[in-house]
């Protein structure tokens, strides 16, 4: 029995020793000599050094100076990366994806071929006219109340804005709580749609957005109503859109506009990168006060030496990461301006 016992405690002390200390033990000496860089997460450095994210995970760039990855479901955020799996019915994937076409999207013919349709959106938007009604803001809310609420939630200062309305109008919270007993105390969200449908009254052919003022040599932003702009670009183009259906768009990269199954997805594919180049180009010019051409020609040639496609080009779409792109901008151009 002993002799037995004796021989048990053996092998697993060997197999303890195997698969818990030599392999991977192994594995690490392996990675730590042969594929340094992928053993470690792939890290990129930036100018000073200092790591600035990884060549495998993508991250958000805001200024016009860098190019953007797709879209992320998860805000970006490796630990929870996954899908938004919504449907294709779902409405609140209509408005993500028409919110991003709304700001870059162009004419495809016509007088305005190749113009950007974003000039257009705000006018159409100033008459305050939807399907032969008034009030374009109050008809947005009525018709889609989880996106106004998503509105009130999106940023500090947009609930704080709904809540000094509620203040000015006790009359319409105190009809609402009466019209809705279970809840008595309402927070800014619950709040959304009648807000949007007195401020649709109270300022036509406008939205609240940000708006940045000077103030004691600080730039502080303020909640206004505003006729123009990216936010009306983005949320009003679907119904723009729906007025106009026979309107001729240019087709946009299906990866600008759709999340990958990560959410992290750092590459994005060439034809998304040259839809961006202009935008990006502009803005460096601009920063350098350089010719926008030659500038563009530059960062077009960064971009072809950058791109790659699997197995060598013999399959797939020739790709970018974004991360590395951008860093090679920063190298060559400097740091964008504040």
């Amino acid at each position: 029995m002993l002799r037995y016992f004796t021989k048990s405690v053996l092998l697993m002390g060997f197999a303890v020793a195997i698969c818990c200390g030599l392999y991977p033990l192994t594995l690490w000496v392996i990675g730590q000599t042969i594929f340094p860089s992928q053993a470690n997460g792939s890290l990129v450095r930036g100018p000073d050094g200092k790591v600035v994210g990884s060549r495998l995970i993508a991250q958000p760039f805001t200024k016009d100076e860098y190019f953007q990855p797709r879209p992320s479901a998860v805000s970006y955020d490796a630990s929870a990366s996954g899908p938004s799996n919504l449907g294709s019915s779902n409405y609140a994937l209509r408005a993500r994806v028409a919110g991003i076409l709304g700001p870059i999207v162009k004419y495809r013919g016509g007088a305005k071929a190749g113009q950007p349709v974003a000039p257009d959106i705000e006018a159409w938007f100033q008459q305050d006219q939807y399907q032969g009604n008034a009030h374009v803001v109050a008809q947005w809310a009525d018709a889609h109340n989880s996106l106004a609420q998503a509105w009130v939630k999106a940023d500090a200062s947009h609930a704080a804005y709904v809540d000094e309305w509620t203040k000015a109008h006790p009359a319409e919270v105190a009809q609402w709580v009466k019209d809705n007993p279970d809840t008595p105390q309402p927070a800014a969200t619950d709040l959304a749609v009648i807000f949007f449908d007195s401020f649709s009254k109270d300022h036509p052919g406008q939205f609240p957005a940000a708006v940045q003022h000077e103030t004691d040599g600080k730039t502080v932003s303020v909640i206004e109503p505003v006729k123009e702009g990216t936010d009306i670009q983005s949320t009003f183009f679907d119904m723009w859109r729906q007025e106009h259906p026979d309107v001729a768009l240019e087709e946009v990269p299906a990866d600008m506009v759709m999340a990958s199954g990560s959410g992290l997805d750092p590459n994005i594919t060439l034809d998304n990168a040259l839809f961006q180049l202009d935008r990006v180009a502009a803005q460096w010019a601009k920063d350098m006060n350089r010719d926008p051409g030659q500038v563009r020609r530059e960062i077009q040639t960064v971009l072809e030496q950058r791109a790659t496609a699997p197995f060598g080009g013999l399959a797939g779409a020739k790709m970018v990461n974004v991360l590395e792109l951008n860093l090679a901008l920063r190298a060559r151009y400097g740091a964008p301006a504040a």
